[in-house]
């Protein structure tokens, strides 16, 4: 019994993530967050969007705007493959799509092992890094999705226009 309730408060102190890969390390982003993951599909290209933002797809009658979160963070752009994913996240009651490398899967992450961004890091970067963990002999870079996230306004507009009926 006793060793029952240590067990669901170590589970309460876990962070929940998915986690992918991206230029070869390893990120985690919180389950919470995530709607579904879906293979790459056609992307409908959005006139004077920022390089990041690949456009736009239809997911079940939802436009949704996708990132490509490789360009977001700095990273250099590679060819897409089979393993390549679009993380649908649910936030703010916005919905969007971000182009990753590939899914690991659900990792659990004790939250005292999660340390948060060394003082050394860039500050545009250390608002996109909310800590690194380590899951065995493997670091975890776990995203600040609030901040990684923001599309900008002209943005939104324009997949808004996408989405609308035509009149």
């Amino acid at each position: 019994m006793v060793a029952a309730a240590r067990e669901a408060d170590a589970r309460e102190n876990e962070a929940q993530l998915v986690a992918f890969h991206l230029a070869g390390e390893v990120y985690g982003v919180d389950i919470a967050l995530i709607n579904e993951i879906i293979r790459l599909r056609e992307i409908t290209r959005i006139p004077r969007a920022p390089a990041d933002v690949e456009g736009v797809i239809n997911l079940r009658g939802k436009i949704v705007p996708i990132l490509d979160l490789r360009l977001r963070l700095g990273l250099p752009p590679v060819a897409r493959d089979n393993a390549t994913r679009i993380i649908v996240i649910e936030m703010a009651e916005c919905t969007v799509g971000m182009i990753v490398d590939g899914v690991t899967g659900v990792m659990r992450l004790p939250e005292s092992g999660i340390e948060p961004p060394s003082k050394l890091v860039s500050d545009v970067q250390e608002n996109y890094i909310r800590g690194v963990g380590k899951s065995d002999d493997t670091l975890v870079i776990l995203l600040n999705l609030p901040n990684i996230l923001r599309l900008e306004p002209e943005t939104v507009r324009l997949a808004a226009a996408v989405a609308a009926p035509p009149q």
